[in-house]
């Protein structure tokens, strides 16, 4: 005797051997034994053999109608044998009755399963509901095949044109347009981003680094709606000034301007002069919510997207030529030994008679045209006594430095400028602490650390940067910066405490600072009464934690944008054999550009070792690099700065607090500012 059985979803034949109770032992066409259980057996018969009735009853199943099928089952449910009567229209044969029920059993929209060979017939409109979602995915599937053969030629289709960048950021994975991207990734061996560079759906890998960050970050554009620039309030005391400000010759945002006045009984007043939105915008109107929706001015090589709109950048930055709103911090000072005798705060106007620029400056003011007092340039007068008070300031920043047990600041090391002109990109190496770029960088900290103490003895809170503010575990042990809303050290810059203040036109944490020392600066004792934020505020707190996550991914776009270049600069210079210097074993960093590049397998080398090598590829798309050791060219350690030596090798060439950083530069209107990892404002 044979059985027709079905088991685990499945059916099956095989010849009985024998039966014990309710469980038969069968053979089965393979030759190998199972034991079925009565309850599961759907036919016994004898002839045919199991391997050929099972034959015959898929050539049945295939002829069956089963529109036809579904028609003569009416609307009950029925076992498989009567229905296979009924349909062949006499006593089944044992092959017909198996085909039957593989034909039900394959057709699970006409019929619904509902026991060991019982069945259903679906109502009619979920039969007419399925078939048509049976056609439109045949339809779809055409579709689909289409798209593979258009993408395999080089052709985006145009129903992906729309949505190129959903299919690479955040695609719907249920979509015929990404399976159609998924097939033909597969089918030539690629990425979908590649795939896309092919097509034409991305224009180049620098639109598709700057695509991916815009969806990710600005998901409705990088534009500003149109606002009313915000009106500066009457009133204001006119400075007795002639402020100048030193920056690139491509800077827009002019935050920073400064002032000397040599004093009637021989005091010198330095006035820090920083650009005043804060007095316009106010907290909670529109700008502001652009602003805050921002967080910061994105810098990279070659473009920007600054965190206000052009007209209110135009309204508050410090131009030559007019008389700007404007935080002022003055120091009195004594210049036998440049001590700061007293400070005072206060906003006015402030006229600004020039906008220096290092391009024209660098070559005429250094350390030694200072020393000799040689050369001829503008505000030469009030460089010399700055750069006086600059030493002074870093003098008592390293003795600060020392105290936190840190070492000093290490200034022999250059930093790198990145100009872009029509892509053509060129990066020019720098000076680190050059007496321009020392100028600035002191005399924002001094700000920032100044207004830091104002806030922190008037009661009202603030956003501090803080570095390393106790010994133990945790960040201070490794001296990690962290954001904070009241004073703390920061033993980078040695400074008990540190306000980021003095740049409001690119940064909303100095924005939220200038609003709360406007108050102090006006109140007084009242200030914690009427700032905008009081203490253990949590939109402060919100702020602070947006800030950091927003900053954070602009530094990471930087960054890679920063790395894109100079992939793009090897091969513009068709740079083939390059030195380099080894900043922690197998991490170097090119000498011309700042270029990392990880090198496995090479051989143990002091860091600060110049070594020469070969660079074999690179891919501007994924920002990879390949290279191999040709000779080591000096094995001698050579002296790092700190930011190299903190590094390891996750982020080898990042700046430490204090110190600058990769400056970048737009060669046609952006300006030229330190990467965000540089706490000094200097330009």
């Amino acid at each position: 005797m044979n059985l027709f059985f079905e088991e685990s979803g499945d059916f099956k034949v095989g010849t009985v051997l024998s039966q014990a109770g309710e469980a038969y032992q069968v053979e089965m066409p393979s030759g190998k034994r199972t034991k079925v259980k009565v309850k599961d057996v759907l036919l016994q018969y004898e002839k045919p053999a199991p391997a050929e009735l099972l034959e015959q009853a898929k050539a049945i199943a295939a002829e069956v109608d089963l529109e036809f099928l579904w028609e003569v089952a009416g609307q009950e449910e029925f076992g498989f044998a009567d229905l296979a009567a009924e349909y062949v229209g006499h006593a089944p044969q044992p092959a017909e009755s198996a085909g039957l029920i593989l034909a039900l059993h394959n057709a699970p929209i006409y019929f619904y399963k509902k026991g060991r060979g019982r069945y259903k017939a679906a109502p009619e409109q979920s039969l007419r509901a399925a078939q048509a979602g049976i056609e439109k995915k045949k339809q779809q599937a055409v579709i689909q095949a289409g798209y593979v053969e258009e993408l395999k030629a080089g052709r985006l289709p145009a129903a992906m044109q729309p949505i190129v960048q959903q299919l690479l950021f955040k695609p719907d994975k249920n979509t015929i347009e990404y399976k159609a991207m998924e097939a033909a990734c597969e089918e030539l061996h690629t990425t979908p981003q590649r795939l896309m560079l092919e097509t034409g759906g991305i224009a180049s890998p620098k639109d598709l680094h700057m695509t991916r960050f815009l969806f990710e970050n600005f998901p409705r554009g990088a534009g500003f709606p149109s606002v009313p620039v915000p009106a500066t309030p009457g009133g204001l005391p006119a400075a007795d000034v002639a402020a100048f400000s030193i920056d690139d010759v491509t800077t827009t945002e002019i935050d920073d301007a400064f002032s000397v006045t040599t004093l009637a009984d021989g005091k010198v007043k330095v006035g820090i002069h920083i650009a005043a939105p804060g007095l316009g915008i106010r907290p909670d109107d529109a700008v502001d919510k652009m602003a805050r929706g921002r967080m910061s001015t994105v810098y990279m090589p070659g473009d920007k997207i600054t965190m206000l709109p052009d007209e209110v950048v135009e309204a508050f930055t410090l131009a030559e030529g007019k008389t700007c709103p404007a935080l002022s911090l003055y120091a009195t000072l004594d210049p036998s030994d440049w001590s700061v005798l007293a400070t005072e705060t206060r906003a006015e106007m402030v006229p600004i008679k020039s906008n220096l620029r290092h391009n024209n400056l660098d070559d005429l003011v250094n350390e030694e045209t200072l020393a000799s007092g040689e050369g001829d340039y503008p505000h030469k007068a009030e460089m010399m006594q700055l750069w006086q008070w600059a030493l002074k300031l870093e003098a008592g920043r390293m003795k600060k430095r020392e105290e936190f047990g840190l070492k000093p600041e290490q200034n022999n090391r250059v930093d790198y400028n990145f100009y872009v002109d029509d892509d053509v990109v060129s990066v020019v190496k720098r000076k680190r602490g050059a007496p321009l770029d020392k100028i600035v960088a002191e005399l924002m900290i001094f700000a920032n650390s100044t207004w830091g103490k104002l806030l922190h003895d008037s009661g009202v809170p603030g956003i501090y940067r803080s570095q390393g503010t106790g010994g133990g575990a945790g960040w201070a042990a490794k001296l990690q910066v962290r954001m904070v809303t009241h004073a703390a050290p920061h033993q980078g810059l040695g400074v008990d405490q540190y306000a980021w203040s003095t740049s409001p036109l690119r940064r909303y944490t100095d924005l939220v600072n200038q609003w709360q020392i406007l108050a102090c600066a006006e109140h007084g004792v009242t200030a914690p009464l009427v700032a905008p934020f009081k203490q253990r505020d949590a939109s402060l707190f919100a702020i602070v934690s947006a800030f950091d996550a927003a900053y954070s991914a602009y530094n990471d776009h930087q960054q890679n944008m920063e790395r894109y270049w100079c992939l793009r600069w090897l091969g513009q210079e068709d740079a083939r054999q390059v030195e380099a210097v080894v900043l922690k074993d197998e991490v170097l960093r090119l000498t011309d550009i700042p270029l990392v590049i990880r090198l496995p397998g090479m051989p143990q080398v002091a860091r600060g070792a110049q070594v020469k090598l070969d660079i074999l590829r690179w891919d501007e798309v994924d920002l990879s690099i390949e290279a191999r050791l040709l000779e080591v060219q000096q094995t001698e350690a050579v002296e790092l700065g700190d930011d190299e030596e903190d590094t390891g090798e996750a982020a080898a060439t990042e700046a430490v607090e204090a110190e600058g950083a990769v400056a970048v530069v737009d060669a046609g209107s952006g300006p030229a500012d330190l990467t965000p990892s540089s706490e000094a404002d200097a330009a």
